[in-house]
């Protein structure tokens, strides 16, 4: 390192107000930050001097994201092999995923990073780390067969229209990944829906075995067909079709685990989500008319994108709820819609993404009520005081 260090220490000064260089500075001073800690310190304003930064977050998202890639990666081999009828062992299942869905994260990252870093130039500021969570966000939430240049497309529209027109990092209203996935649904909807666009190599239902479906839990309970959703082991280990990472819960949970012993992840958000879900869904089951509103509750939370969605979206610290308590409201909000529009809305039953969206619009006005709150509690307890 320290070689890499002294090289990296040459070159520098061509990169720097003045060098040949010079407009390439944000671009160079994004792989210089990558692989070593910044020096520069805060040196006016007030400020809260921390163990970790951006980059640390981003990298802790990033990780806690590995259980439901490599999970995803095994199960898209499992799906492709039981549909076809072939009997394949655990690494051959998981070299099949490993081929079809790392070229998805590679296209995602290289859109994605390319806008960054043109943006960065244009405006002459840092390459901000936002995307490295985005980035693997995207792949994890599409079918395995959606086309790269789709991919592309939306990942290069979720950045420039869901974070980049707003200012960039930090100012965007909108989580740029489910800005991707809104798009995608919208745009190609025979891409994002179906029964055999969650089957790798099975786009037109060619070659599957007789007996098989491709319908995911969700597909078949918005069609009234209940009978044919999978054991409440199968949707919480994840062995059913769906998109890459958010079929198994079990492996979401582990990632949430890990956000929330290291405090990048708020708890408050993800409890709230999960109890929004259960209220709507006992709600549902005392006037359930329709097979679908008779499922249990709690089955709810590890059906379709829900547990995914609590865990790695719904938490995201830019568009959510800033303040403790508006972090409750807006968590149940998301959970409890969630669930209102998986049910009542036959066109789109996994609804977890528009809750989501929904109240990142909602998230500043739950947070400046929450904020009014407070001072007018404040201000009477002041009159209160002087009174007497």
């Amino acid at each position: 390192m320290k070689l890499i260090r002294k090289q990296i220490d040459k070159i520098k000064p061509h990169f720097q107000k003045g060098g040949r260089f010079e407009m390439l500075h944000s671009t160079f001073d994004a792989f210089e930050t990558f692989l070593f800690v910044p020096d520069r310190v805060t040196s006016r304003g007030a400020h809260i001097r921390d163990s970790i930064d951006m980059k640390r977050t981003m990298i802790i998202v990033v990780v806690a994201m590995i259980p439901t890639l490599l999970f995803g990666m095994w199960n898209v081999g499992y799906q492709h092999f039981v549909a076809t009828g072939v009997d394949a062992g655990f690494w051959q299942e998981f070299l099949h995923g490993l081929v079809k869905v790392l070229p998805i994260v590679v296209v995602s990252y290289v859109s994605g990073l390319a806008v960054e870093f043109i943006f960065a130039q244009i405006r002459g500021h840092e390459v901000n780390e936002g995307f490295l969570v985005t980035g693997m966000l995207i792949p994890l939430i599409v079918p395995v067969d959606i086309p790269l240049w789709m991919v592309s497309v939306a990942t290069v529209f979720a950045v420039i229209i869901g974070k980049e027109v707003f200012g960039g990092t930090g100012m965007n209203i909108l989580n740029p990944a489910l800005t991707a996935r809104a798009f995608l649904f919208f745009a190609y909807p025979t891409y994002m829906s179906g029964d055999y666009v969650w089957i790798s190599g099975l786009l037109r239902g060619e070659g599957i075995v007789d007996g098989f479906s491709g319908a995911t839990p969700l597909a078949s309970a918005s069609l009234g067909n209940v009978e044919a959703i999978p054991s409440s082991m199968s949707m919480f280990l994840g062995t059913i079709p769906g998109s890459i990472g958010e079929t198994s819960a079990l492996a979401i949970l582990i990632g949430g685990l890990i956000l929330w012993v290291t405090g990048v992840g708020s708890m408050k958000i993800m409890a709230s989500v999960f109890a929004g879900g259960l209220v709507m869904g006992f709600i549902l089951n005392i006037f359930a008319v329709n097979p679908f509103m008779e499922i249990p509750a709690w089955e709810h939370l590890i059906m379709g994108g829900f547990a995914f969605g609590a865990v790695y979206m719904a938490t995201d610290p830019v568009t959510a709820s800033q303040t403790e308590r508006g972090k409750y409201i807006y968590g149940f909000l998301v959970g409890f819609l969630a669930i209102l529009i998986r049910v009542l809305n036959p066109a789109y039953p996994e609804g977890m993404m528009l809750a989501i969206l929904f109240m990142n619009v909602f998230a500043p006005l739950i947070d400046h009520n929450v904020m009014q709150a407070n001072i007018r509690r404040r201000l009477k307890r002041a009159a209160a005081g002087t009174n007497k």
